[in-house]
C-alpha cells in the first residue's frame, strides 16, 4: 500500500495533521474510530471514504510507529 497517494500533510488543513486527500478527516481520527470498534463498513458509510483510504491510514500509522524512537529514562 502506497499511503503517499492518499494521505497528505498540508499546513492549512487541520494545522498540518495527516489527512485523507480531498477530505478534512485526520488519519488519527480514522485510527481512533477503528480502535473504538467501528467496522470498515461503518466508517465508509458515515464518512464517504473508501477501504483504500482506511488502509492508507493504517499504513501511514504503521510507518510512523516504525520510525518512532523510544529511549529509556534512567530512574
Amino acid at each position: 500500500m502506497n499511503w503517499q497517494e492518499r494521505i497528505v500533510i498540508e499546513p492549512n488543513i487541520l494545522v498540518g495533521k495527516p489527512t485523507i486527500r480531498g477530505t478534512r478527516l485526520a488519519v488519527e481520527f480514522v485510527i481512533d474510530l477503528l480502535a473504538q470498534g467501528w467496522s470498515n463498513e461503518d466508517i465508509i458509510e458515515n464518512y464517504c471514504i473508501t477501504i483504500e483510504d482506511i488502509r492508507a491510514c493504517l499504513s501511514y500509522a504503521n510507518e510512523a510507529l516504525k520510525a518512532e524512537k523510544v529511549y529509556p529514562i534512567p530512574a
